[in-house]
């Protein structure tokens, strides 16, 4: 059995916490929440701004490989630069995305049978226009 003053002194020891520990503690936690948040919001921002590159690479990639498969001596593949006739195109390339294709024809100077393809896909995003150039050179068929 416990005497007057050892239950005085246990009293006195769980007192609990005080209102300002609890509004520090708080204050910590929130800080806590709002940087994983944030990090959060960039994760998803970077994640689609990876995807949105990658699309126009493919984009651009099967531009380059339909242009390689034409035949020069008919004349399929024209010198200069081309625009492509469904701008602005989709991930699909089909009409209504966000995405400009064109792509530049010309003679790389190694000889009467090649041609140096280059595709630009370019689209814009949070103010700012970007793109994806890429370069071949072929012989045809």
């Amino acid at each position: 059995m416990k005497t007057q003053r050892q239950q005085n002194r246990s009293a006195l020891t769980n007192r609990g916490f005080s209102l300002i520990e609890v509004l520090v503690a708080i204050a910590i936690f929130a800080v806590g929440v709002l940087a994983v948040a944030k990090m959060q919001y960039w994760n998803t921002r970077n994640n689609t701004t990876g995807n949105i590159t990658t699309q126009a690479t493919m984009l651009a990639r099967e531009k380059i490989e339909e242009l390689k498969s034409l035949d020069f001596a008919a004349t399929d593949l024209d010198l200069g630069p081309h625009p492509d006739p469904n701008n602005p195109i989709d991930e699909n390339g089909n009409t209504g995305g966000i995405y400009t294709r064109e792509w530049d024809v010309s003679d790389p100077g190694i000889g009467s049978n090649a041609r140096q393809i280059q595709v630009r896909v370019s689209w814009t995003r949070h103010g700012q226009t970007r793109d994806i150039e890429l370069t071949s050179i072929t012989r045809g068929d």
